[in-house]
């Protein structure tokens, strides 16, 4: 599967000639049209439009939680859209870690138990699962909340908790949808600041869906989504 001529060695993401259409009844939905895109290692890419653009979609496809209904996605030089099965969750899992609106966090555990999670099946030991989730929360500034529960965070606490789960498996790809929609400024802003610092420290990647203008200056580009297609605006510009 793997096809390492088909990158570069900057560009880490590569989509060609993508569709996607949904099925609803006899209806037929088309949500992409043709979209191409490239995406650099170690590059912080937002995308802006309207709901129902295709934003979460594309997002989706990225994440291999969706297949396209034509054309190719590669990662690193491996073709996902031939992944299937047990090869994908795996790829999944070492490859991509996702942020959403909702945090997703689960009530009746911890914030050390809730980031513990993607590492349950590793194989890694009691004490390098510990190691691990030590850093992450370490990373986003709450080792010191570790044993808290979710009701006992703020919600920008909350999604911090959700980044330090999303990294904690080291990923190169993290996928944050509308990651500070339900944050006040100053918390939207303190989740901007930790996504900038994966990139510039830890040279993650990451792809930001926002409806937040001044969420999306802070990324290198700034691409908005309109009935599925891609416009590229420069980094700081109001999306039009």
């Amino acid at each position: 599967m793997d096809d390492a001529s088909t990158t570069d060695g900057f560009t880490l993401i590569k989509m060609r000639n993508i569709d996607k259409t949904y099925r609803r009844g006899a209806e037929e939905v088309h949500v992409l049209h043709g979209l191409d895109l490239d995406v650099r290692r170690s590059e912080f890419t937002a995308f802006m439009g309207p709901s129902g653009s295709g934003k979460t979609t594309l997002l989706n496809l990225v994440g291999g939680l969706d297949t396209p209904s034509a054309g190719s996605i590669q990662v690193d030089g491996i073709d996902i859209t031939r992944l299937k099965g047990a090869h994908l969750t795996s790829w999944r899992a070492h490859h991509v870690g996702f942020v959403f609106q909702s945090y997703n966090l689960i009530p009746i555990f911890t914030a050390f138990q809730n980031v513990e999670l993607p590492l349950l099946l590793s194989g890694l030991s009691r004490a390098q699962r510990r190691a691990h989730v030590e850093s992450a929360l370490e990373l986003v500034g709450l080792r010191d909340r570790m044993r808290h529960y979710p009701r006992q965070l703020s919600g920008g606490q909350e999604q911090r908790v959700a980044i330090a789960r999303s990294i904690v498996t080291d990923p190169p790809i993290l996928l944050c949808d509308e990651p500070t929609g339900d944050l006040d400024r100053s918390s939207a802003d303190d989740i901007i600041h930790l996504l900038q610092r994966l990139v510039s420290e830890r040279g993650k990647t990451v792809l930001l869906v926002t409806h937040d203008q001044l969420a999306a200056d802070h990324a290198h580009t700034v691409l908005h989504l309109d009935k599925g297609v891609l416009l590229r605006t420069p980094a700081g510009a109001t999306a039009a």
